[in-house]
């Protein structure tokens, strides 16, 4: 039986990536720090099942690891604007968390078996933005803003400490995920919070920016492929094949929420902009996909549901 530890368990993707790896038969050792961004609601269902134990902690100050096969940390703060207001925060799990599990699989005991490897997930944000083409894995990194830059960080020390002190590791770069249960900071479910409300939506930059989008159950499958694959010491950029400008993704969210008929610009204010806004995020995943992945969530057959689900279910 495979034994993995997954940081951020509660958290979006963290809880898509546990859910995925439990139905894989998987041990599951669950970290989480209970930020504002964990879902509490679905730990009585990890807690189900006998092969989930959890711990609740902060990655940063995690002083031991179980025994397991991979450490897969999605721990990390992840909202551009918050970043912006206080980059503390980030620095702390993004950069000094990702240091302290680096530490932990370095000096793990070598007289029971080998350390774990650690699956770290980072960002397209990490590479800036590109108005043609996309990113391969071997670009240079070029973030944008205080939380992209912390992100870029820890890749960087994942990099060094494989090569210093033999680490093995897997980077995943995502671009944007969406699905239920994200955090109403994010675009989706804000958007639904704000029409519930009767507030405009504030679109940065009048909507122009242009986001790829990925469903976090295809991310999860993401992780299992790799994992199952047995490749280590890698990069992979993971990419939903679709994207949009984001003016366009709330047309689709106000087209679900009120029909398709909707006169859109009566909700949405277009006065805003956000500094160091990056114009677009593409990424080229043909290296994971030679691995047999590919998506399997359509965005726009998904988004009717989402919508639903938001609309319907009120998080503060």
């Amino acid at each position: 039986m495979r034994l993995v530890v997954i940081t951020g368990c509660l958290g979006f993707i963290g809880s898509y990536v546990t859910r995925a790896a439990l139905a894989a038969g998987w041990r599951v050792y669950g970290i989480d720090k209970c930020t504002y961004a964990a879902n509490l609601e679905l730990l009585p269902e990890f807690e189900s099942s006998p092969n989930f134990t959890f711990e609740h902690c902060d990655i940063a100050h995690l002083r031991s690891l179980p025994d397991c096969d991979y450490v897969i940390n999605t721990a990390a703060e992840t909202h551009v604007g918050n970043s912006i207001i206080d980059s503390a925060d980030f620095i702390h799990t993004n950069v000094n968390g990702v240091k302290n599990l680096l530490e932990l699989i370095r000096h793990k005991p070598a007289n029971v078996c080998e350390a774990p490897i650690l699956f770290h997930f980072s960002t397209d944000e990490v590479y800036g933005d590109i108005q043609t083409g996309a990113h391969t894995e071997e670009h240079l990194l070029a973030p944008s803003n205080p939380y992209s830059a912390s992100k870029a960080a820890s890749d960087m020390l994942i990099k060094a400490w494989a090569r210093t002190y033999g680490v093995q590791y897997v980077i995943l770069r995502p671009t944007n995920n969406y699905g239920v249960y994200q955090h109403v900071e994010k675009l989706i479910p804000l958007c639904v919070k704000l029409l519930g409300r009767d507030k405009l939506i504030r679109l940065h930059d009048r909507g122009e920016p242009i986001r790829n989008w990925l469903h976090a159950a295809d991310t999860a499958t993401a992780v299992t492929t790799i994992i199952e694959s047995g490749h280590i010491n890698e990069i992979y950029n993971v990419a939903g094949g679709f994207e949009q400008k984001n003016v366009d993704t709330v047309k689709k969210i106000l087209a679900c929420y009120f029909g398709p008929e909707v006169e859109w610009m009566k909700y949405v204010n277009l006065a805003h902009s956000r500094p160091g806004q990056d114009v677009r995020y593409s990424l080229d995943d043909t290296k994971i996909r030679k691995l047999g992945w590919s998506p399997v969530k359509v965005f726009n057959t998904e988004i009717q549901d989402i919508v639903e689900h938001y609309k319907n279910h009120f998080y503060w």
